[in-house]
């Protein structure tokens, strides 16, 4: 008798410190929705508003330079010199450094700055870094011990990124899956989740417009001949990713070399920003590019915008605006796909979407998260063809991503743990 009363009052303890910890971060994951939801929903609107504002006031464009000293100014201002960026809140996960608090604000601003002015950047590394100075806040608000504040971390980033872009599964998984590749920190899938459907509703109710795109139309039949050519669209995107990487941490190296001035180097990079402009002779590559991916997925691209796109995104993060580079990879990859696509007998429309899909895969390394993706902003529909092409991506792209401090724990091509950063 004795031994079963001992047994029940251990299952009984057991089952309580589910429960209890199952409200806990009920709690912190609510609070930290509503809270992302809010700080995201104004940060939309502020791109919103500077993007229009840009559009419509051409000649702010030759402001860019002095936008970037402003900006290089804030973060000496506030002590950082070299800033890390999103690689800081990744880094942060796997050690027992802390996202600095000024963080948040700084990119907030700077974020606003480069949209304003012109500079080809996302907003997607904001939310990042938003959300990951939210969470450490609220956890040390909360005196959370060391694991639980890396969560709350996680939280705050789904959160923010749920905000911005109206897709609250794939924010979710985004924050379990891009932090070590090949792992995925399920301690936290619940306080993300919850995080992420919490900052929805609020930006929705704040009237953010979630990322939807009908393309139900041009979804070819299951069939052998639409396999083959979703999956060379998706090796050949793969290629675009790594060139994409690539551009983005070689430009910001060879940057610090000619240019070792922070000033300087910034001055540089927005006049070649407005050189380009007045070259092309056009503003479809500058700001977020919103308008270009619609008309992509409308089945509309030129041919030369991918290409474009690289290259203005390259030199205005490299020489040291702040922005993120998922809208720009979602630009690059729905035009280089509406292109493509098309040449492989695809439907231009939809094969700007799985040209979208493929890139954001490729540059992020997270093939569920893609998937998910595709279902949010898509439909499910044509999921099948969306996971075959996420799933070449992710192998093809190699060990190429946006974000150096991304670990890549289990090899692409065997299973064989390897842990290296991604190139």
């Amino acid at each position: 008798m004795e031994r079963l009363k001992n047994l029940i009052i251990h299952k009984i303890t057991s089952a309580w410190q589910y429960v209890k910890t199952f409200f806990k971060w009920l709690s912190i994951a609510f609070v930290t929705g509503i809270v992302g939801g809010l700080i995201g929903s104004l940060f939309g609107i502020c791109i919103k508003y500077a993007n229009s504002l840009d559009s419509s006031l051409w000649y702010l464009i030759f402001f860019l330079p002095l936008g970037g000293v402003a900006i290089v100014a804030l973060y000496k201002l506030c002590g950082i010199e070299n800033d890390p960026g999103t690689n800081c809140v990744i880094e942060s996960i796997r050690s027992k450094n802390h996202v600095p608090y000024a963080m948040a604000p700084l990119i907030f601003v700077s974020t606003v700055i480069t949209h304003l002015f012109g500079g080809s950047a996302g907003r997607e590394g904001a939310a990042l870094q938003l959300g990951g100075s939210l969470g450490t806040a609220i956890g040390r608000l909360l005196c959370l011990g060391e694991s639980d504040l890396h969560i709350a971390l996680m939280c705050g980033m789904s959160g923010l990124f749920s905000a911005l872009f109206g897709t609250p599964v794939t924010a979710a998984f985004f924050a379990l899956e891009v932090i070590s590749v090949g792992v995925a920190y399920y301690s936290a899938l619940v306080p993300c989740f919850i995080s992420a459907v919490v900052s929805y509703f609020v930006s929705v109710h704040l009237g953010a417009a979630p990322l939807r795109f009908d393309i139900s139309k041009s979804i070819p039949d299951l069939d052998i001949l639409p396999l083959l050519s979703v999956a060379a669209l998706a090796a050949a995107c793969a290629v675009i990713s790594i060139v994409f990487c690539v551009a983005m941490k070689q430009t910001q190296k060879w940057a610090k070399v000619l240019i070792k001035n922070d000033y300087l180097r910034v001055i540089a990079g927005g006049a070649v920003i407005v050189l380009l402009t007045l070259a092309v002779g056009s503003r479809d590559y500058n700001g977020a590019g919103s308008d270009i991916i619609a008309n992509a997925l409308n089945g509309n691209a030129k041919p030369e915008a991918f290409a474009l796109k690289i290259i203005f995104t390259a030199v205005t993060i490299g020489c040291g605006y702040k922005g993120g580079e998922i809208v720009p990879t979602l630009f690059i990859g729905s035009t280089f796909g509406c292109v493509f696509g098309a040449l492989l007998g695809l439907d231009p429309v939809f094969g700007a979407a799985v040209g979208m899909i493929c890139l954001f895969c490729g540059v992020v390394n997270c093939p569920v998260a893609s998937i998910l993706l595709s279902v949010e902003v898509f439909g499910a529909g044509g999921v099948i063809f969306f996971g075959i092409a996420s799933a070449v991506s992710y192998m093809l792209s190699g060990y190429y991503g946006l974000y150096s401090s991304q670990k890549i724990l289990y090899s692409k091509l065997k299973a064989e743990y390897i842990n290296i950063n991604t190139k």
